[in-house]
């Protein structure tokens, strides 16, 4: 731990950790629990040279001798050591240039804890640091309601529902076009079904859920789906990076699709991140969320967040029987059973992504297909 009269190491850190945040959609605030995690992935050693991208996060190798007045064997070496951290993002252009972009505080976290990990002390630590970071965040948001609707206001969507389009037995889900979406020609509609996603893809690495492993290193176990199942994906030049960093694994398409089927199976909820968290860009990754682990719904975020969906689930109220299934898997928490005993869906917290659908016996939901922002508050904060 660094002793805070230390200040003008402490000054340091704090210094990169504004360059770090300017990297990421929103900030987050210095403290001691930043302080330590920085402190691990970063080191008092590679502080002056993350200095060098104060006015440019990212950074041609000639830029960067520049601003670091490096050598570019030193500047490799540095780079590859932030880089297995998630400090650092090292991929070519599309021109074939090598860029090294500073990534947000968060992906040090989920690039981490995305490889198999053994749970030494060390890595119990380091959990627990982004889990008191996390209720650290909760804390402030929940003090403070103009910078809640702030972040919600100006922030893009995070990620985007990918939906599940056939139910358990295999039968389409019954899809119900009652809104035209209107596409500028030159553009095109997100893929919405998970198996062409994957199949648009030549290049696919896989490695464990980052919310998973790190619960499960906090002794919270996942309840649906055993951590050993791979179930994190990450796109062309994402999986280029992550796989050279041994974050995660190249697989194959067929291999792919074969784990979307165990992930199917577990009920996991379908996120497309794209790049720079714009829906009408490729994609970047996928994940694959649970309801008890992942930090994506409204009982486990840290942060208020916008995410992109194209539907909204709908129950025929005369076939719903009020067994309750889908109120139990709802993944962000949407529906409820009415005095009358029939499941209603709160459309405002509806995310689109299908799994009652999925799970309804009775056949009993269909999903409306709507384009929308679903704003998502970390449950108990103020709107």
């Amino acid at each position: 731990m660094i002793n805070r009269k230390n200040e003008g190491l402490v000054k340091k850190y704090e210094k990169v950790a504004s360059i770090l945040n300017k990297a990421g959609e929103f900030s987050l605030p210095f403290s001691d629990t930043l302080l330590e995690i920085l402190r691990y992935t970063i080191g008092d050693e590679n502080l002056d040279f993350l200095n060098a991208f104060e006015n440019n996060i990212s950074q041609t190798m000639e830029q960067l001798k520049s601003s670091s007045g490096l050598s570019e064997d030193e500047i490799l070496k540095k780079v590859n050591t932030l880089a297995k951290t998630g400090v650092i993002f090292d991929q070519p252009n599309r021109t074939g240039l090598m860029i090294y972009r500073l990534l947000p505080i968060m992906r040090q976290s989920e690039y981490i804890f995305m490889q198999e990990l053994e749970p030494t002390e060390e890595i119990k630590w380091l959990a627990s640091l982004f889990q008191q970071l996390h209720q650290d965040l909760i804390e402030i948001y929940k003090q403070d309601e103009n910078k809640t609707r702030v972040i919600i206001a100006n922030s893009p969507p995070i990620d985007r529902t990918v939906p599940f389009l056939q139910d358990q037995d295999g039968e389409q889900i019954e899809l119900v076009i009652n809104e035209k979406i209107n596409v500028p020609e030159e553009k095109q509609l997100p893929t919405q079904d998970i198996v062409e996603l994957f199949k648009k893809y030549d290049e696919i690495a896989v490695g464990r859920c980052y919310c998973r492993q790190q619960q499960e290193m906090l002794g919270k176990p996942c309840k649906q789906i055993d951590l050993s199942v791979e179930s994190c994906f990450t796109l062309g030049k994402s999986a280029r990076h992550t796989s050279k960093h041994g974050f995660s694994r190249m697989i194959s398409q067929r291999e792919a699709l074969d784990l979307l089927k165990k992930i199917k199976a577990a009920g996991l909820v379908h996120k497309a991140y794209h790049l720079y968290s714009d829906p009408d860009r490729e994609e970047v990754a996928v994940c694959n969320c649970c309801l008890c682990c992942c930090a994506n719904n409204k009982k486990h975020l840290f942060i208020p967040i916008k995410n992109a969906s194209y539907w909204m689930a709908s129950v025929h109220q005369e076939l719903c029987v009020g067994c309750g299934i889908c109120v139990d898997k709802c993944h962000n928490y949407a529906i409820e059973l009415s005095e009358e005993n029939k499941a209603v869906i709160l459309e405002d917290d509806c995310i689109g992504c299908g799994v009652c659908a999925y799970n309804c016996p009775e056949k009993a939901i269909s999903l409306k297909n709507i384009k929308r922002l679903v704003n998502i508050f970390p449950d108990n904060l103020v709107k």
